[in-house]
C-alpha cells in the first residue's frame, strides 16, 4: 500500500528518489523493468517485487497521459510541438462573422462547439492543482505541458474579454454540432458566436473565467510575470463585470440551456472569484466580499455533496475553511467557521460518514461515489481532488476531520481518494481502466468525433456530416484514434459499463473529467516515491 505519510524530505531527496528509480513511466508495475533491482539483495529484491505487486497502478503513466488529453481537444492552429499527431487545425475562421479573434481554445467534449463555462472550470481546476502539487508535477516532469495545457485554456479568454463588460461565451451551437458526426477539420457546421455584456449578463460565466485567470494568474507569476499581471488584469475586470451586471448566462444565451445550463444560478461563481482574486492579490476587498455575501450568497447556506463546472460551492468552502488558520483572518473566524462547517459536510458526506444516510453520496458495489447516471466520473474526479487537498491541510494543520459518524484523519482521507483514483485506472469489477489509453482494458470506442474517425492527417479527403454518421458514427470497429488520457463518464450504478459509441452517458469524455485528476495523480506518484525511497534507506 501506498505509504500515506506527509510530505518527506526535500525537493532535491525527491529528485534522488526519481533517479533511483529510474522510473521507466510504462504502464507496468513500477519495478517490472528495473533490472538494476539485481544488484541488491535477494531479501531486498524479494520486500521490493511484494510491494509492486501491492501497487499496480503507474501513476506516473497516469500523469503524462492525462496532460496529453488536452492536446487532443485543442481548436485552433495547433503548435510546432503538438504531440497528439492525428489532429489538425480545426476552427481558424471562429468569430470572423462577429469580427473578433475566437481561434483557439478548447472543444470540451465529443463535439465542436467551444463553451465558455465547463472551457473556465477546466482552467481553474488545472491551475488549482499545479498551485497544490506544484513541485510534485514538476519532478514527475510534466510541470511545462502542464503550464502549456492552462496557457491554451487563457490566451483564448484573453481573446474572448474584447472589452471590461464583454466577454464571449461560446462558439458554435450544440443544435446544429450534432446534426453532423465530422472530423473538427472538416467542420461545416454553424460557428456563430455569442457573448455576454451589461444589457445581457452571465455572471456565472464571468466569475468562472475570472476565478480561472485569476488561479492562473498565480500559476505563471514566477516564471512569465508579465503575463501573469495580464491575466490578473483580465480576472478583476471580469469578476467586477459579473458582480455590477448581474443574472445567469444562460438568459442571455439561450442556445446553451439544453447542454451547460447554470442551474446552481451565479451567486456560487461571484463567491469562487472572489477567493481566487483574494488568493492572487491577497486584498482584503476580496476577502471581504466572501465574508459580507457569505449568507446572502449561499456560502454557508447550502451543504453540498458535489464540485462540478455548475456548482462551486463545495470548493468555496474547502477554501474559506483553509484560511481559518492564518493569524490575520481571525477577525473573520464566525464567518470562516461556518464555510468549515459546510466544508465538512461535503467531506464527510464523500466518506459516508454522515449520520443520517440519506445525506451520503451513494456508492456503487464497487466502492465507487455516484451522483447521477449522466457522466458520473466528473464528480469522482472532483471528490478526490477536494479530499486530497483538504487531507494536505489537516496534515499540515495536524487537525482531524470531525463527522457525525465519526472523526477522520488525514490518512484515511487521502486513502479514500486514492481508492477513487484507482477505481478509474482499473481496481473495479469490470477491470476497465476509465483513463483512456492507460492500462490493457480501457473503452475503445468514445463517443468522440475526431477520435471515431480516420485522422485528417492519413486523409484529408473531406467527410460531410451524414457521411460521417453513416460511414464512422455506425462502425463495429474500435476507434482509429486513441483519446489517449481521456476521462469518460463511467459506470453505471452497479459498475456496469458498456463501451458502445452511441453510449454518450458512459463513453463521453470531457475536459473538466480529467483536470482535477492531474493534481491527484501528481501526489500519489510522490507518495509511492517516497514510500520507495524508505524501503531504499531501510536495507
Amino acid at each position: 500500500m501506498v505509504g500515506l505519510g506527509g510530505k518527506e524530505g526535500t525537493m532535491e531527496k525527491k529528485m534522488m528518489v526519481k533517479k533511483q528509480l529510474n522510473n521507466n513511466h510504462q504502464n507496468t508495475p513500477r519495478f517490472a523493468s528495473h533490472s538494476t533491482l539485481l544488484l541488491f539483495s535477494a531479501a531486498v529484491f524479494a520486500i521490493l517485487t511484494t510491494t509492486a505487486a501491492a501497487q499496480p497502478f503507474d501513476y506516473a503513466d497516469a500523469l503524462a497521459k492525462s496532460l496529453l488529453y488536452f492536446e487532443s481537444q485543442r481548436s485552433g492552429r495547433l503548435p510546432y510541438n503538438q504531440r497528439v499527431t492525428w489532429r489538425d487545425n480545426s476552427g481558424l475562421t471562429d468569430g470572423l462573422e462577429q469580427g473578433v479573434d475566437l481561434v483557439g481554445g478548447y472543444y470540451d467534449a465529443g463535439d465542436h462547439v467551444k463553451f465558455g463555462l465547463p472551457m473556465a472550470f477546466t482552467v481553474t481546476m488545472l491551475s488549482w492543482g499545479i498551485i497544490e502539487f506544484h513541485d510534485e508535477i514538476a519532478i514527475a516532469g510534466e510541470l511545462e505541458h502542464a503550464l502549456e495545457a492552462i496557457k491554451w485554456g487563457t490566451d483564448y479568454f484573453i481573446k474572448a474579454h474584447t472589452s471590461p463588460n464583454v466577454l464571449w461565451a461560446e462558439v458554435g451551437d450544440g443544435d446544429t454540432d450534432h446534426y453532423c458526426w465530422q472530423r473538427p477539420e472538416d467542420m461545416t457546421t454553424s460557428r456563430q458566436a455569442y457573448k455576454i455584456d451589461q444589457s445581457n449578463p452571465g455572471s456565472d460565466l464571468s466569475g468562472e473565467t475570472a476565478a480561472a485567470m485569476a488561479a492562473a494568474s498565480i500559476v505563471f507569476k514566477k516564471t512569465n510575470p508579465h503575463y501573469s499581471l495580464l491575466l490578473l488584469h483580465h480576472a478583476q475586470e471580469l469578476f467586477e463585470f459579473g458582480d455590477k451586471y448581474r443574472g445567469k448566462y444562460d438568459g442571455s444565451v439561450a442556445v446553451v440551456k439544453n447542454y451547460y445550463a447554470s442551474v446552481s444560478g451565479y451567486m456560487d461563481e461571484l463567491l469562487w472569484a472572489a477567493l481566487w482574486l483574494y488568493e492572487a492579490t491577497d486584498k482584503e476587498e476580496y476577502l471581504k466580499y466572501v465574508v459580507n455575501n457569505a449568507d446572502a450568497f449561499g456560502g454557508i447556506g447550502w451543504a453540498i455533496t458535489e464540485f462540478s463546472w455548475d456548482v462551486k460551492y463545495a470548493g468555496v468552502q474547502i477554501m474559506a475553511s483553509k484560511l481559518l488558520e492564518k493569524e490575520k483572518h481571525k477577525q473573520h473566524a464566525h464567518i470562516l467557521k461556518q464555510y468549515r462547517s459546510k466544508a465538512e459536510y461535503y467531506l464527510c458526506s464523500c466518506l459516508n460518514k454522515n449520520n443520517d444516510t440519506t445525506t451520503n453520496i451513494d456508492r456503487t458495489p464497487g466502492g465507487l461515489l455516484y451522483i447521477r447516471q449522466w457522466n458520473n466520473m466528473q464528480y469522482v474526479t472532483t471528490a478526490a481532488f477536494l479530499l486530497t487537498i483538504y487531507s494536505e491541510f489537516l496534515q499540515d494543520s495536524n487537525q482531524n476531520l470531525h463527522c457525525p459518524a465519526g472523526t477522520v484523519d488525514h490518512e484515511e482521507i487521502l486513502s479514500f481518494a486514492k481508492s477513487q483514483v484507482d477505481y478509474v485506472l482499473g481496481s473495479n469489477p469490470m477491470n476497465m481502466s476509465y483513463l483512456v489509453g492507460y492500462g490493457s482494458k480501457y473503452p475503445t470506442k468514445v463517443h468522440h468525433r475526431g477520435s471515431s474517425i480516420v485522422s485528417y492527417r492519413e486523409n484529408k479527403g473531406f467527410i460531410g456530416c451524414t457521411q460521417g454518421y453513416d460511414h464512422w458514427y455506425n462502425r463495429a470497429e474500435v476507434n482509429p484514434n486513441v483519446l489517449v488520457g481521456a476521462v469518460v463518464g463511467g459506470p453505471d450504478s452497479e459498475d456496469n459499463f458498456w463501451d458502445q459509441r452511441d453510449n454518450y452517458m458512459q463513453t463521453e469524455a470531457c475536459t473538466y473529467n480529467t483536470a482535477p485528476l492531474v493534481g491527484v495523480l501528481a501526489k500519489l506518484l510522490q507518495l509511492e516515491e517516497n514510500h520507495e525511497l524508505e524501503l531504499f534507506a531501510s536495507y
